[in-house]
């Protein structure tokens, strides 16, 4: 249950009570030691996830960090290092901060729109992104990794673009929000289904499939230094709007009688999450679920506040895909399973738990 605090008028209530009533303190310190066990989980979870795997041990985790803080440590061969240090760790952080971004838009979404089947791709940025990725794959731009980051940020951005656009005329109250948003990622369906229709290469349409999916396999450090600062201004953005969510939470009314500038928050917010979706998709693909199911499982366990909601649904969502994807690298070693995948079959179980504990089920 939510904290909160009692405030009586003296002109009309009989009984002013002679101090304020304050957060019960047991719940506190509960909902501060689940805080504290789910940040040392996900630091744990993130130095296991660099362990598991074929050629990593401890010693060679060790060696290699040691080698990059100049401790007098002897070197790995130029393998080992790259597969640490290139392509794992890079890994592991990228699945990081793109559960964390999408925990954290899933939260304020649901909220801001009244829908708690809301997550990230619900305003149709995930279907732009698809667009943009296959137009630059089958137009042969994708040279590199970083032409289909590039192609999937486009189309992320042109999808919100029409999106804004739509609502302009039609406002941002939280049903046309989600209708404009289905109508959006429809449209963009279409495209990328028929662009793949058209092209008659199976090589790009096996790999478009993959990366449609969801998948970390090709993380680098530039997707993790563009994901991670996208994070934090987005993280920062949403968290100072924690009482405007709380508001929009019982509607627009509520959030206005409290001080919320109700049009300008709300652009706000659906600029900030879907820019954060974007970048997110663009470097990994799709990946469901985890802005869906974090928030109601963090809510159970914390309660509803924002201020509080926020932060530690971005943890538990970084150390959800974080594990999702080490399952996805081993289970069927040493076929590659996309995390995408992996996070829908965790996700329909856990999120029927979660409805279920808080009795919608």
């Amino acid at each position: 249950m939510a904290d909160s605090t009692v405030l009586l008028n003296p002109a009309t209530d009989p009984v002013v009570p002679s101090a304020p009533v304050v957060p019960h303190e047991p719940a506190r310190r509960r909902k501060a030691l689940v805080a504290v066990l789910c940040l040392v989980f996900l630091l744990v979870s993130l130095a296991l996830a660099v362990r598991i795997g074929a050629g990593v041990g401890w010693a060679e985790i060790g060696r290699a960090a040691g080698t990059r803080l100049g401790l007098p440590v002897e070197p790995l061969s130029r393998l080992q290092d790259s597969l640490i240090w290139d392509l794992r760790v890079p890994r592991v952080l990228l699945a990081a901060l793109v559960g964390a971004a999408l925990a954290v838009c899933g939260a304020a979404l649901q909220s801001l729109t009244r829908n708690a089947l809301a997550d990230p791709y619900l305003l149709g940025i995930s279907s732009g992104a698809s667009t943009g990725a296959v137009v630059v794959v089958v137009l042969g731009f994708a040279s590199s990794q970083l032409g289909v980051t590039g192609g999937a940020l486009v189309g992320a951005l042109v999808s919100f673009g029409l999106l804004m656009l739509l609502l302009r005329r039609s406002g941002l109250d939280s049903i046309r929000i989600v209708l404009t948003g289905v109508v959006v990622g429809q449209l963009f369906s279409a495209l990328t289904s028929l662009i793949l229709l058209s092209s008659g290469d199976a090589d790009s349409i096996r790999a478009l499939t993959t990366w449609l999916l969801g998948s970390l396999a090709s993380a680098r450090w530039q997707s993790v230094l563009m994901c991670a600062v996208v994070l934090a201004v987005g993280l920062l953005v949403v968290w100072l709007c924690s009482a405007a969510l709380d508001g929009f939470a019982f509607g627009t009314d509520t959030a206005a009688s409290l001080g919320v500038n109700v049009r300008t928050t709300r652009t706000v917010l659906l600029v900030t999450t879907s820019l954060m979706t974007a970048v997110a998709v663009a470097a990994v693909g799709a990946i469901g679920f985890v802005g869906l199911i974090v928030p109601h499982g963090v809510r159970f366990l914390i309660g509803p506040l924002h201020r509080q909601l926020l932060p530690l649904s971005a943890v538990v969502g970084a150390a959800f895909l974080v594990w999702t994807d080490a399952l996805a690298r081993v289970v069927f070693s040493p076929l590659e399973v996309p995390v995408g995948v992996f996070t829908a079959l965790l996700g329909v179980p856990l999120f029927l738990m979660v409805l279920r504990k808080r009795g919608e089920l």
